[in-house]
C-alpha cells in the first residue's frame, strides 16, 4: 500500500497535464528505444524529429497514462482493470514483457523531472510496475502468449 501512495501523491501533476506527460513519456520512449515505435503501426511512418509534439503521439501517451492512473488507484486490487489489457497487448499488440520495462523507466524519470516524484517514490514506482508486469506475466502465460 505504501508503494501506491508514495507515488500517487506526485500523480496530481501527471492528472493535470496527461497529454503533455503522455507526449513526452512516448516521445523519450522512442527516442531511447527506437524499435520500440514499430510496435504501434499508426506511428511507424513517423520521422524521429516529428514524434515530439505529434498530437497522436501525446494522445496516445495520455491514453498510457490514464490507465497506469486506474492501476495506481486500485492499489494491487487491479485483476479487473489488468487482464484485459494484458489479453489486448497480448492478442493484438503482441507486446513482449520487455517492452513494460522499458517504459517503466522512462516513466521514472518524467515523473521525476515533471511530477516531482523523489527517490522514494521513484523505487516505489518501479515496484509497484515490478509486480504489475509479473502480473501481466502471468496473464500472458494463461493464454499461452510468450511475451
Amino acid at each position: 500500500m505504501a508503494d501506491h501512495d508514495l507515488v500517487l501523491k506526485c500523480w496530481g501533476a501527471v492528472e493535470g497535464d496527461f497529454t503533455g506527460h503522455g507526449g513526452e513519456v512516448l516521445t523519450r520512449l522512442f527516442k531511447e528505444h527506437p524499435e520500440t515505435q514499430k510496435l504501434f503501426p499508426k506511428f511507424v511512418g513517423i520521422a524521429p524529429g516529428d514524434v515530439a509534439g505529434n498530437p497522436a503521439i501525446s494522445a496516445h501517451g495520455a491514453t498510457v497514462l490514464k490507465k497506469l492512473g486506474e492501476l495506481l488507484k486500485a492499489r494491487g486490487d487491479h485483476a479487473a482493470l489488468l487482464k484485459p489489457l494484458a489479453n489486448t497487448h497480448a492478442n493484438t499488440h503482441k507486446i513482449a514483457l520487455n517492452n513494460f520495462r522499458l517504459i517503466t523507466e522512462v516513466l521514472v524519470k518524467v515523473m521525476a523531472e515533471k511530477a516531482g516524484l523523489d527517490s522514494a517514490g521513484q523505487a516505489a514506482l518501479r515496484r509497484v510496475m515490478d509486480v504489475i508486469i509479473s502480473d501481466i506475466d502471468g496473464y500472458y502465460k494463461e493464454i499461452g502468449f510468450a511475451g
